[in-house]
């Protein structure tokens, strides 16, 4: 089905607009000052960092945006971290002027209410939604990079979130590989509620007292006032790369919640003078004592707005450490705490949500099961296996060895016999020599590594032998008796197979002790420590794929037709982008094999029928054009694989530290191509000067299956939704950057699984 575009255009700066809403206009509000900008040079880290730390002094800093923020260096760094392509300096020619931008900073003259545009959804209920054009975007960025600098160092060490390095992978990890022994924890969980104007006073405060500049917090507050920056508790879009997340939001709730995570630590820190860990001199440790000393610990994680606090102690503890983080966070904060949902729980009997993932306590055995009676026989099947080949492949070398020889000496035999000896003008005597000598050497090798053989030669050699007889040895020559005695010993040191027989036993009884104690040590661990397990949500999982349409109601892999007018490319690129962001997020997970079925099955199939949809073909037929990778071609015949390879979905595994987005953006949104008249327009994405005919409408998934996403029963619970405004919208050039050959994806998740709501502005926005 291809759907045509007809809208009434109005002509702004050679962009195309709808008649819809002339606020809509303000998005594109910055006229070109100047045809040729200068080519600022973006700034590096460091050299950002000595620029605000210049300004530090008597414990706070002060002028931050007028020569921090307004520089036109510090702008044209915040440019680069957004643009979608390669930054060039030419393209603010028609968007907005750095030297223009900075001068309003610097005399407090920028309008920020001048750069929103609201979006208003379809539903009476929905809140219009706003956004920031181009120019607020980089302000906004730069606010950022310099609050990043302030605050980044002074965070607690389990604050993740909006940090470089300190993701949701790197929180997992540090959950497995840390956490001991938990025996009781409870996540907090917020009454859905945005900043509040008590709320912007008070972030306001926790900044003032490290950055002493008014026009800084003013700034700040007057985004909050317009709408540009949004924090809401308690729903399911914070850090999740929704259009509704501005870029600040991060950074911000870290440095709200500062002064609660500072609580935190000191009663962590409490604790753990409480509860000193004791001299191992005084109690017994390992196999020779039945006396385990675990001292009480306590343990936090807070990822934005979601906290999650641990302890090793009794249920009593866990519910005063309940109490003292609600009453900081209502009191402290002035937060709604939902404490139905804020409840404890066994770390051993019950699993608990966190970060989109299920976690459980449970004993090291299951995290690394020990071999099956099955494993068992398997293993041992195959080391009989490999000792066959080893001795077919042995006796192989040897019998050729054999023939080799004696074609050598028959030929050296009928050569001598025929005429008076060899002559060659070259010699080959000391060659021969070596090569008989080298298999020499591995003959006896194998000979002496044989103990049977060894046995045999030497009973035959030294049993019975009358020259041991006294009155025989006294009636010979004293030369004889000692080249026998001589002899006998070679005969000893060389085939006696007593000490080789008792190094094997003695390599055998180690090893087996080894075993013993290996399994001593696990079986005392399992029964007295307990470990993190990690889990992806299978349930929620196969509700997803259920939900969009990749699965019937057998759980079999089906097509969706709504995606049937899109390009081939560009279908499988929608399917690869969500394939790839679920096996980036649960890459952690202990059953992520569970996770590459969904993907190497049911997304895979489910996009190869969708296309045999399209082209009215069969299964088979698709699978032999595309193959079962899903290759296409380019315009130069160059074959591109989107879709993660059958061969890299195997090889995948927990190996990085990213910070990946859930893939709630890519689930709950699909566009369609529209066939269009309308005159070139420039494309959607940042700083990107190219102009094309392409457009496409972007259709939200609770709007396409009718769907409240506030039901948790028709909905995936903790699936975020893109805002309402969005629904029915026109984009222009969408697939070109979210799958083309450029990066997208920086900070925010896609929408369509590569690309960027960070990177995609509101720049060519068109009502249809």
């Amino acid at each position: 089905m291809v759907t045509l575009l007809r809208t009434r255009r109005i002509v702004f700066h050679g962009f195309s607009l709808s008649h819809h809403s002339s606020k809509k206009s303000k998005l594109f509000s910055a006229l070109p000052l100047q045809l040729q900008p200068i080519e600022w040079e973006p700034l590096t880290k460091s050299q950002l960092k000595t620029l605000v730390l210049n300004h530090y002094a008597n414990g706070s800093f002060t002028n931050l945006i007028q020569n921090v923020v307004a520089s036109p260096l510090v702008l044209s760094t915040a440019c680069h971290n957004l643009a979608a392509a390669p930054f060039r300096p030419a393209s603010l020619r028609d968007r907005f002027s750095i030297e223009t931008t900075s001068r309003e900073l610097r005399e407090n003259r920028f309008d920020v209410e001048a750069c929103c545009v609201a979006l208003t959804p379809n539903s009476k209920i929905a809140s219009p939604l706003v956004l920031p054009n181009l120019k607020l975007k980089v302000v906004v960025e730069a606010i950022r990079m310099v609050l990043e600098i302030v605050y980044d160092e002074r965070f607690v060490t389990f604050c993740y979130g909006g940090r470089v390095g300190m993701g949701r992978h790197t929180a997992i990890r540090y959950l497995k590989n840390s956490v001991e022994n938990p025996s009781w924890w409870f996540t907090v969980r917020f009454k859905p509620h945005g900043f509040e104007h008590f709320h912007v006073e008070k972030l306001c405060s926790v900044i003032e007292r490290k950055v002493k500049d008014v026009v800084f917090i003013d700034l700040i507050k007057r985004l909050f006032q317009c709408k540009a920056l949004v924090i809401e508790l308690g729903g399911d879009w914070l850090g999740r790369g929704l259009p509704q997340e501005c870029g600040l939001c991060s950074i911000l709730m870290n440095v709200y919640f500062d002064g609660f995570d500072k609580d935190i630590q000191e009663m962590r820190l409490r604790e753990n003078r409480e509860n000193r860990e004791l001299d191992p001199n005084m109690i017994g440790s390992g196999l020779d004592s039945d006396v385990f000393y675990k001292p009480v610990k306590v343990y936090a994680v807070r990822y934005l707005d979601e906290i999650l606090v641990a302890t090793s102690g009794s249920k009593m503890l866990a519910m005063e450490l309940r109490t003292a983080v609600v009453k900081s966070l209502e009191l402290g904060l002035g937060l709604r705490v939902d404490k139905v949902n804020t409840a404890i729980h066994s770390a051993v009997s019950e699993k608990i949500e966190f970060l989109g993932m299920e976690l459980q306590a449970v004993r090291p055995s299951v995290l690394r099961p020990p071999m099956s009676e099955k494993a068992i026989r398997a293993r041992k099947k195959y080391l009989r296996q490999k000792e066959v080949r080893t001795l077919e492949l042995r006796n192989a070398r040897a019998r050729n060895r054999r023939n080799l020889g004696l074609k050598i000496f028959s030929h050296v035999y009928k050569k001598i016999k025929q005429s008076d000896g060899f002559k060659f003008d070259f010699s080959i005597e000391n060659e021969v020599r070596e090569i008989f000598g080298s298999w020499a050497d591995e003959v006896a090798q194998e000979f002496l590594g044989n103990i049977d053989e060894c046995e045999e030669w030497h009973r035959s050699l030294s049993a019975g032998d009358f020259l041991q007889l006294r009155h025989i040895r006294n009636q010979l020559p004293p030369e004889l008796i000692d080249a026998y005695d001589k002899f006998q010993e070679q005969v000893d040191k060389h085939l006696n197979p007593i000490k080789a027989r008792k190094a094997i036993e003695e390599e055998e009884i180690r090893v087996k002790e080894k075993e013993e104690q290996s399994y001593s040590k696990g079986t005392v661990e399992d029964l007295t420590s307990l470990c993190m397990k990690v889990e992806a949500p299978e349930i929620l999982i196969r509700k997803a794929v259920k939900l969009v349409g990749f699965t019937n109601h057998m759980g079999r892999p089906r097509p969706i037709e709504f995606l049937v007018a899109l390009e081939d490319t560009d279908i499988i690129k929608w399917y690869a982008g969500i394939a790839r962001r679920w096996l980036d997020y649960f890459c952690c997970c202990h059953n992520f094999n569970m996770v590459k079925t969904v993907v190497s099955y049911h997304l895979r199939f489910s996009c190869i029928l969708t296309l045999a949809e399209k082209h009215e073909s069969t299964k088979r037929e698709v699978i032999k054009h595309f193959s079962k990778d899903l290759k296409v071609y380019d315009m130069n015949g160059n074959h591109e694989v989107h879709f993660p390879t059958e061969r890299e979905v195997k090889m995948m595994g927990d190996r990085n530290l990213s910070d990946p987005k859930p893939v709630d953006g890519a689930l709950s949104l699909t566009v369609v191509r529209l066939a269009s008249d309308e005159p070139p327009s420039q494309c959607i994405a940042h700083f990107c000067d190219k102009t094309t005919t392409i457009f496409y409408r972007v259709h939200l998934l609770h709007n396409r299956l009718n769907v409240n996403p506030s039901e948790k029963v028709n909905w995936v619970q903790g699936m975020g939704v893109i805002h309402e405004s969005l629904n029915l919208l026109v984009v222009v050039n969408w697939f070109q950057h979210v799958f083309g050959g450029e990066r997208v994806c920086h900070r925010c998740c896609s929408w369509i699984g590569g690309g960027s709501c960070d990177r995609i502005g509101g720049r060519n926005w068109v009502d249809g």
